[in-house]
């Protein structure tokens, strides 16, 4: 699939709320939206249709169609006969319909490529704050559905960094019970039930996390454990270029102690600083190809929270804690 952001008439599909994301693209609402007002706002009114696929000669391809979008006849993808496709209306129906009591807004909703993955990123009450300091990482419900038969419709947790907007752990890969997956087959609002379990798994996840940050923020890693925290993540191998492999980790270690909120005294310089050296690595620094900015800045979105940038924060958070052990 295309990495870059989907556009809607010549404008980014994308809204947000508040300070500009640090991708810098979308449309800026002066509050957290609703669902009709973000479906509006990142260009996401638009429906996804079956079409029957046929080859230049005209013969009929069996058990495959073509996912297409309904305002620019843009192909999607090719699907099975038992795809359903979730319509982009519904997907923001369906998390209203799971958080039920009207505190629920959305602060983030866009799509990628020629818009074959829409994803909507809304608050929930609560926050974690580290050692009663400012460093103070808030909960979000991160909701993700592809048109193109890459992926099912996913529910699942985003703690955001507020002191420096990092995103902390957008892992697809989310164990059983931690998140909600749902499949482009039979009958969306029958499942609705289900999903609403979801904030119940939020709670356990989210004071989970309140814990395992804790601990990392009551850890000062010895010069030998950091050392071989960031080697674990960027190991030398006969196939990588060495040199280029250094560069990284002197830069992982430049931001552990120079980065974003890195000079909060109560987490300075602790595990927590040095995992959050590597989610700012991804977020911001992380070398993509592109051939303008904001192609370099789309592909760095992509890969942070749904590619290899979510995978890497996903195995930083779980070799930080083997550190702190």
């Amino acid at each position: 699939m295309s990495h870059e952001l989907a556009t809607t008439n010549g404008q980014s599909s994308l809204m947000y709320v508040g300070a500009p994301p640090w991708h810098r693209l979308g449309t800026k609402l002066d509050e957290p939206a609703t669902a009709a007002e973000a479906i509006e706002a990142a260009g996401l009114n638009y429906r996804v249709d079956l079409r029957p696929l046929v080859t230049e000669e005209g013969l009929p391809v069996p058990q495959r169609k073509a996912v297409v979008r309904s305002d620019s006849n843009a192909v999607l993808g090719v699907v099975g006969n038992s795809y359903q496709p979730v319509q982009n209306h519904q997907c923001f129906g369906f998390l209203d319909s799971v958080v039920s009591d009207g505190r629920l807004r959305y602060h983030t909703a866009g799509a990628l490529g020629q818009g074959e993955r829409v994803w909507m990123l809304a608050k929930i009450p609560g926050e974690i704050r580290i050692k009663d300091s400012e460093d103070v990482t808030e909960q979000y419900l991160l909701l993700s559905n592809s048109h193109d038969g890459s992926s099912a419709l996913r529910m699942y947790f985003t703690p955001i960094r507020v002191v420096c907007a990092n995103t902390l752990g957008v892992a697809e890969r989310r164990s059983r019970g931690q998140g909600v997956s749902i499949m482009h087959k039979g009958n969306l609002s029958s499942k609705v039930a289900e999903a609403q379990n979801v904030l119940g798994f939020a709670k356990r996840f989210y004071d989970n996390l309140d814990d395992n940050i804790n601990r990392l923020a009551h850890h000062y890693p010895s010069r030998k454990q950091l050392d071989n925290y960031f080697s674990t993540l960027y190991p030398e191998t006969p196939d990588s270029k060495n040199q280029r492999v250094k560069n990284i980790r002197k830069n992982l270690e430049y931001l552990f102690e120079n980065g974003r909120g890195q000079n909060i005294l109560e987490t300075k310089l602790t595990s927590w600083a040095a995992f959050n050296a590597v989610t700012e690595f991804v977020d911001h620094h992380r070398s993509t190809r592109g051939k303008t900015e904001d192609e370099k800045i789309s592909r760095r979105f992509e890969s942070s929270w749904f590619g290899s940038g979510a995978r890497l924060k996903a195995a930083a958070w779980s070799a930080a804690l083997e550190m702190v052990g």
